[in-house]
């Protein structure tokens, strides 16, 4: 039998390579189906996570924006008195609920405080959090009590400590004005005035956030590697050169993991404002949170769409701004 040879055998083998070689690897139809039977236990892990979360999460976050698209209040949503079964009789608006909030200066005036609200808090958290975090990263005698001590207020409830401070706080009978009293100061009105109020709930959510910046800045500082600080030692570096040189640069991808979480929770902080001062003295604390939950549960009648489009607009707030803070990061290559 004659053998082919030349250009033809050659043509003809790049051909059977082809026609042997089978789809692409991006075009497997059966690359799911083997990832399944490979990570099988993985996913059969994952899957009621991922459900709860649907469950929990996904539907009333849908309900929500469903429901922003719409003129739903207390008196045409569907409800059921004694054995008369009402149905709804709401429509659908589009985007009206989002016009008339952001054309209504009490939207603004909720956002530019919760905006400072939330940039005090978190400054001063982080501020003194650091400092305790330093000091504690020494060899001290006492360490671990204090350690114990200033991480307290982290394990107690959060309503419990609000309720507390509120006592503190009251202006006839609290412990603050009693001390101010016995250094002859009159008593001042903490939680009555606009501007002391403002500065008692920041004081307040300060207290209960240094915990938790003093825990993750404890962290980072003990994972910066002890060499560093001695060859700056050696190098004639000071103290603050020291610090701003191998910690703060140590810190970096710590830090602005905690400023991005500490920041969400902070914007959000509802037990702090509503327990303490209930928005008010009048509505000075009032933040964009507290205001949504005033027009679902406080008002009458309760308005679910407002408060549901409230709801959204914090959320794409957040979002926008987790997004850019990402970005920012990535632009000085601390890339999470």
């Amino acid at each position: 039998m004659a053998v082919e040879s030349g250009p033809r055998a050659v043509k003809a083998a790049d051909t059977t390579g082809v026609r042997g070689r089978g789809p692409r690897p991006g075009k497997n139809p059966g690359r799911l189906r083997r990832a399944l039977s490979t990570h099988w236990y993985a996913w059969a892990m994952v899957a009621p996570v991922v459900v709860v979360i649907g469950v929990i999460v996904g539907y009333p976050l849908a309900r929500g924006v469903f429901l922003s698209t719409t003129n739903a209040n207390e008196a045409n949503v569907e409800r059921t008195i004694g054995v008369n079964h009402i149905p709804a009789t709401y429509e659908s608006v589009g985007l009206d609920n989002y016009k008339a909030i952001l054309d209504d200066g009490v939207f603004w005036d909720r956002l530019t405080w919760t905006v400072i609200w939330t940039v005090s808090c978190v400054a001063l958290s982080f501020a003194i959090g650091l400092v305790l975090a330093n000091m504690l990263n020494r060899r001290l005698k006492g360490r671990s009590f204090y350690r114990m001590a200033l991480i307290l207020p982290w394990a107690v409830p959060a309503f419990v400590s609000v309720f507390t401070w509120r006592l503190l706080f009251n202006e006839k009978n609290g412990v603050l004005n009693k001390v101010l009293e016995g250094g002859g100061i009159d008593a001042v009105p903490w939680l009555n005035d606009p501007t002391w109020a403002k500065f008692s709930v920041i004081a307040v959510n300060v207290w209960l956030g240094v915990p938790f910046m003093l825990v993750a800045m404890l962290g980072g500082l003990q994972s910066i590697p002890g060499e560093l600080y001695e060859a700056a030692e050696m190098d004639g570096a000071s103290a603050w050169q020291r610090f701003r040189h191998v910690t703060l640069p140590g810190l970096r991808s710590v830090a602005t993991t905690v400023i991005l979480i500490s920041a969400i929770w902070t914007f959000n902080m509802f037990p702090v404002i509503f327990l303490l001062t209930r928005g008010g003295p009048g509505d000075a604390t009032e933040i964009l949170v507290t205001y949504a939950y005033r027009l679902s549960f406080v008002v009458s009648p309760r308005d679910f769409a407002g408060s549901a489009a409230w709801g959204v607009l914090i959320l794409l707030l957040l979002s926008l701004f987790a997004v850019v803070y990402r970005r920012a990061l990535r632009k000085q290559g601390e890339v999470w």
